[in-house]
């Protein structure tokens, strides 16, 4: 049970992961077999992100309340179908509103897959081993979407950056219904109010939308617009959950320092591993360094191999003998160099321009990764996982976007994307000091009683 709990996890982490950027480089080839324009094609990849990130903490509560493995089979099945009819369009806005679903279905699986670790890994080595597999196949996910788009797109069709869901999806579907038969569900019952779902929905969708179109002069006053909505929206979040029973995220996890700092961490290396990176990077091999599709996909593999080589392999062992806060300040001191080093040289050949520093960066994201995921879920009690996973990947999701958003503008302004890796190392100094005053005190988890469950 236990290893098909650990395979189920990671498969489904890997659909979610795969198809943040798994049509990145196929949008030229939609746009043009389909005859859409930039900006509809642009809302292929945003529509997936916004469904996604609107919901995560409405998908993550929906776990405590009808069970993980139930879930994540549903989830799963609808994220296949979705990516079927996507890859079967013929039209857009059929495109992207598949697209759209399938973040939704991507909101329910993606927190269900760490929960899922969690309760079927004790606390130990054995679920830090877990969970290193778990963030590897995350980080592996990215650079093998890159890389799949370029492929699968100039030797076949760009429908199958999409098709490809559909047995992976199946796989993980019926995996979990398996789990689910044989009651490892932490189901603790109870229901989720539908106001705040509504209002939670709309005030991180708004927010992901005006983060992630700032930059676009042709999306005129709408961000701004979006983002004025989010902020209303949240303050009546805000009312609403103080008076509701049934929170989306349960009040003993929000009076967590350590959980809150985590959280902080967490976004805050989002805001460099999440999107920025990945992003700016494609950029500069493609239009500076005049690396093809399909070269500048192979170029990411180095760091992509280097992070999930420490993450597997040499992180787990580390923290047996020294605390997650040492390790993420480890992982900061081999990145941040890494960083400034692109800021500084952003030409030559292949092994100064991109595989030095890709390298640096590797190990420091292989180095963190697992700590910080186990610094905000350890101790976390039993009916409060799901709620707890949906916090971390929603710091994630918003982590990436305010990272992106900031290095954009921050570039725009300065004419040169040197300034974007200067902010990203930035930000994981920045996790370095959070980290260093997290208190390194956990307890054990412990069920929920009868008067925690309801807040």
């Amino acid at each position: 049970m236990r290893r098909l709990g650990l395979w189920t996890s990671c498969l489904a982490q890997l659909l979610v992961v795969l198809d943040v950027s798994v049509v990145n480089v196929a949008l030229p080839s939609i746009q043009a077999e389909l005859g859409i324009g930039r900006i509809t094609a642009s809302w292929v990849a945003m529509a997936y992100s916004l469904g996604f990130a609107g919901v995560l903490l409405v998908g993550a509560r929906l776990a405590d309340v009808v069970g993980t493995a139930r879930l994540l089979s549903w989830g799963a099945g609808a994220f296949a179908l979705a990516g079927t009819i996507g890859g079967l369009a013929t039209d857009g806005w059929v495109l992207v509103a598949a697209r759209a679903a399938q973040g939704l279905a991507a909101a329910v699986v993606s927190p269900a897959t760490f929960t899922l670790l969690t309760i079927t890994h004790a606390e130990g080595p054995r679920r830090t081993r877990a969970i290193a597999l778990w963030t590897a196949v995350g980080v592996a996910g990215g650079g093998v979407g890159n890389i799949a788009s370029g492929v699968l797109t100039e030797l076949i069709s760009w429908r199958l950056t999409l098709l490809i869901n559909l047995p992976i999806g199946a796989g993980v579907a019926v995996a979990a219904a398996v789990l689910h038969r044989w009651k490892v569900d932490d189901r603790r019952g109870g229901r989720i109010s539908v106001t705040g779902a509504v209002l939670a929905a709309g005030a991180f969708t708004g927010a992901a939308y005006a983060l992630s179109a700032a930059g676009d002069p042709a999306a005129g006053v709408l961000p701004v617009v979006a983002g004025g909505s989010a902020l209303v929206l949240w303050v009546l979040l805000a009312v609403q959950q103080r008076r509701t029973p049934h929170k989306l995220v349960p009040g003993a996890l929000l009076r967590d320092r350590t959980i809150a700092a985590g959280n902080v961490a967490t976004a805050l290396t989002a805001a460099c591993f999440q999107v920025g990176l990945w992003y700016f990077l494609t950029y500069r091999m493609q239009n500076q360094l005049g690396y093809t599709a399909i070269q500048a996909g192979l170029a990411f593999l180095p760091l992509t191999t280097v992070m999930v080589v420490v993450n597997l392999v040499v992180t787990p062992r580390l923290m047996k003998r020294h605390a997650p806060g040492g390790l993420v300040a480890a992982g900061v001191t081999f990145a941040v160099p890494g960083l400034i080093w692109f800021a500084v040289l952003d030409h030559g050949p292949f092994a100064v321009a991109v595989l030095v520093p890709s390298i640096m960066i590797g190990i420091g994201g292989g180095l963190l990764s697992t700590p910080l995921a186990t610094i905000v879920t350890t101790g976390v009690r039993t009916g409060h996982t799901g709620a707890a996973s949906g916090l971390m990947n929603t710091s994630k999701q918003f982590g990436g976007a305010i990272g992106l958003a900031a290095a954009s503008t921050v570039t725009a302004t300065t004419g040169t994307d040197a300034a974007a890796f200067v902010v990203m190392a930035a930000a994981l100094v920045t996790v370095s000091a959070v980290v260093a005053g997290i208190p390194r005190r956990r307890s054990p988890s412990a069920p929920v009683s009868a008067s925690e469950r309801s807040t």
